[in-house]
C-alpha cells in the first residue's frame, strides 16, 4: 500500500498513560500495567497495555467515526463469532475525548500472534474452517440504522467506472494478460445477479493483513473500521487474498450452502478488483506488494 497519511495529532506515551488513568477504571491497576507503542496504522496508533490489552487510539480526524462504529457493533459481533473459536476486538473500554486529544478511542483485547500476511499461504488452510464459521456468524442481517460505506459491499455495478479506471491507469504497467484475466473476472461478477437479500454485516477490509494466527492457528479478525452492512461477497473474497487452491477449497467447504454460486462469483470479481488495487499503488511494504503478487496468481484458481 502507499505511505500511510500523516498524523493530524502526536500520540505520545504521557497522553496515552494519562487517558488510561482517567477513564481506564474497569481495568484493575491500568493505570499502573506496562505500555508500550506497538504500531502505527492508516488510522490508528496501537498500544500494548500490560499482556493482554491493546489502546486504540485515531491518528486523524477521517479515523475517529471508525472507532465509534466499532465500538457501537462489536459487542455484539464478538459475542456472534465466539463459538467459532476466532476473537474479535471488542472494546473493554470506550474512551472519550479529553486532555486535549480530540476523539474517541478504546482498549480492546491484544491477540498474541503476527498478522497474517507474514504467514505463507500452505500454512494457512488451518485457518479455512473456523474463518469460514466466523464469517457464516457475521453475515446476517444487519439493522437499518448500520455504518453506511459508499465503496465496501455494495453492488459491483457502483464500482465499475472506478475498476475501469484502475485497468487503464495499469495498461502498459502490467501484462495485457493480467489485465485481461481481472477483467474477466469482474465482467463476470458484473454480470452475475446481483444480493436481492438486504444488508448483511460484513467486515469491509477482510484481507491477511487484518487476520491475527499463529502458523496454522487463526487467532482473531481485527480492524473493523470499515465495518457495514451491504453483500457478504465483498468479504468472501478473502479466499482468494488469504488461501492457495487447498486452503480455498476447504473454506468453501466449511462455508457449505451459506452462499449461493453467484456470491462466490460476486467474491471473485472483488478479489480482482482489490488486486488491481494493489497494484495500482506505489508499494512501499513487501508485505503487500508480496499479497499482490500472490493474490494474482490465485485469480485464476
Amino acid at each position: 500500500m502507499p505511505d500511510k497519511p500523516a498524523a493530524e495529532v502526536q500520540v505520545h506515551e504521557q497522553l496515552v498513560r494519562a487517558l488510561i488513568s482517567s477513564q481506564a477504571t474497569a481495568i484493575p491497576d491500568a493505570a499502573t500495567l506496562p505500555l508500550a507503542h506497538a504500531a502505527d496504522g492508516w488510522d490508528c496508533s496501537v498500544w500494548r497495555l500490560g499482556d493482554d490489552f491493546a489502546v486504540r487510539l485515531p491518528r486523524r480526524a477521517l479515523s475517529a467515526p471508525l472507532v465509534l462504529h466499532e465500538q457501537a457493533v462489536l459487542p455484539s459481533i464478538a459475542a456472534r463469532l465466539a463459538p467459532s473459536g476466532v476473537g474479535v476486538p471488542a472494546p473493554i473500554v470506550s474512551g472519550r475525548p479529553e486532555l486535549g486529544y480530540p476523539w474517541p478511542w478504546s482498549v480492546v483485547p491484544w491477540f498474541d500472534g503476527t498478522a497474517g500476511l507474514g504467514i505463507p499461504r500452505a500454512d494457512r488452510a488451518g485457518w479455512a474452517t473456523p474463518l469460514a464459521e466466523a464469517l457464516l456468524a457475521l453475515h446476517v442481517p444487519a439493522p437499518p440504522d448500520h455504518p453506511v460505506n459508499s465503496v465496501r459491499g455494495v453492488p459491483l455495478a457502483r464500482r465499475a467506472d472506478a475498476v475501469a479506471g484502475r485497468m487503464e491507469s495499469l495498461r502498459g504497467r502490467v501484462s495485457d494478460v493480467v489485465l485481461e484475466r481481472a477483467g474477466g473476472l469482474w465482467a463476470a461478477g458484473l454480470h452475475a445477479p446481483p444480493w436481492s437479500g438486504g444488508p448483511r454485516w460484513i467486515h469491509g477490509d477482510l484481507h491477511p493483513g487484518n487476520l491475527i494466527a499463529r502458523g496454522s492457528h487463526l487467532v482473531a479478525i481485527i480492524d473493523f473500521g470499515d465495518v457495514t452492512g451491504g453483500d457478504p461477497a465483498y468479504d468472501l473474497a478473502v479466499a482468494w487474498l488469504a488461501f492457495d487452491q487447498a486452503g480455498r477449497s476447504s473454506f468453501r467447504a466449511a462455508a457449505g450452502d451459506g452462499y449461493d454460486e453467484a456470491t462466490w462469483t460476486r467474491a471473485h470479481a472483488w478479489a480482482a478488483a482489490f488486486t488491481l488495487l494493489l497494484l495500482d499503488r506505489t508499494d512501499d511494504d513487501p508485505e503487500y506488494a508480496t499479497l499482490a503478487a500472490d493474490a494474482l496468481q490465485e485469480l485464476s484458481g
